[in-house]
């Protein structure tokens, strides 16, 4: 049975309860949580975040429905050559 709502574990810590096929930038926005951009067409990846693990790219990838009571918790990605 699919969900009406996706609870998010966002990097504030703020949880969310958004509806599947989302916008990831739009849902970051509503809790106060700005995704990094640059072309928002996918191709440079500085919107990259993590999702349980999967690394997405935010201004092409919608929030994803989910069949289970599982909860998504968002990280953003690091770069170690960024990072130094």
């Amino acid at each position: 049975m699919k969900r009406d709502f996706v609870e998010i574990e966002w990097p504030n810590g703020e949880h969310s309860f958004v509806a599947p096929g989302s916008n990831w930038l739009g849902s970051a926005l509503e809790v106060g949580v700005e995704i990094p951009t640059g072309c928002l067409g996918g191709s440079c990846g500085a919107c990259e975040i993590e999702v349980n693990g999967e690394v997405l790219r935010a201004c092409i990838d919608n929030v994803p429905s989910l069949d289970n009571s599982k909860l998504l918790k968002v990280d953003f990605v690091t770069d170690p050559y960024w990072d130094q």
